[in-house]
């Protein structure tokens, strides 16, 4: 290997290390910074009970009033053995995508197509690597104290049910497809909501610097929070479908594939309780945690190259 191929390559690894450790604190803050509203929009989405923005401030107070304050971050721990090794992949997918798909070359510059690809891309590959762990965050999160104590009780129900002790009680139950179920949606979901925010992101953000010289944290939380808005907003049928999946052995009803859950949800709940069910909530958290995650992104792994 010639030296300039071993320095490319050397490159090439340190970029890499820097979008992990980057991806991973990003993913970090974002997510706890908004942990107690992700846990009342998971509620929700996964009950029959109406939404609406007094109904979310009154289960935050329940919870408050019965469990304490330390309760309204429950399942954060599960939030967080999943967004780390989520968001470092993820970050660090984009990355390899855009190099792959030759984002950044003078042929492809304005290619929007291929940047919203690089996106999916990398939703995709995060999402399926991490997916078990977001399943056992989902469960915990609309889970009391009396059901699991820990993630690793989560671990065990999604292995072997309620009865007995856990890991035996999982196989039995679910089996190895229990931890993948709600994949399909969740992919289905992942697709255009990686793809526009993304896009979204790098597009707004190369506008601002390009056309008025704007390039600092406080632009980029701005470009952030647009892009978790139109994000979120073209992906959420989707992540109330997964998310019915994903709890159905807690909620007792049987939402057993995508076509089943979709007609269920249908014929209970209707197409605005039940498909967008949450949605203003989303529009609140989700714009606060993609500005945060791309904010602190960018900021982390350019303070790394400096260093």
């Amino acid at each position: 290997m010639m030296a300039h191929d071993i320095q490319k390559h050397d490159s090439n690894s340190t970029n890499v290390l820097h979008s992990l450790a980057a991806g991973a604190i990003a993913g970090a803050l974002a997510k706890s910074t908004i942990a107690p509203l992700d846990r009342t929009k998971i509620n929700f989405q996964i009950s029959q009970e109406p939404y609406s923005g007094r109904a979310a401030l009154k289960f935050l107070s329940d919870t408050y009033a019965k469990d304490g304050f330390i309760w309204l971050w429950r399942g954060n721990t599960a939030t967080m053995t999943r967004i780390i090794p989520y968001a470092a992949i993820q970050f660090t997918a984009f990355e390899q995508w855009r190099k792959l798909l030759e984002v950044d070359s003078l042929n492809t510059k304005n290619n929007g197509g291929l940047k919203f690809l690089s996106g999916s891309l990398a939703g995709v590959t995060s999402q399926t690597l991490t997916y078990p762990l977001d399943l056992a965050r989902a469960r915990m999160a609309v889970s009391t104290k009396n059901d699991y104590k820990s993630l690793g009780d989560v671990k065990y129900l999604i292995l072997n049910g309620f009865n007995d002790t856990v890991f035996k009680k999982t196989f039995k139950v679910e089996g190895i497809k229990g931890f993948y179920r709600g994949y399909v949606p969740t992919i289905l979901g992942i697709i255009p909501y990686a793809g526009t925010s993304f896009f979204t992101y790098g597009s707004l953000k190369s506008f601002m610097k390009e056309k008025h010289g704007y390039e600092n944290t406080v632009v980029n939380l701005a470009c952030g929070a647009v892009a978790g808005m139109a994000g979120q907003s073209s992906s959420y049928p989707l992540d109330i479908i997964r998310r019915k999946m994903q709890t159905s052995i807690i909620t007792g009803i049987n939402y057993s594939n995508l076509r089943t859950t979709f007609i269920m949800i249908y014929k209970t709940e209707g197409i605005r309780q039940g498909f967008f069910k949450g949605l203003s909530m989303n529009w609140i958290k989700g714009p606060i945690a993609t500005g945060i995650s791309f904010a602190t992104y960018d900021f982390v792994r350019k303070t790394l190259k400096n260093i």
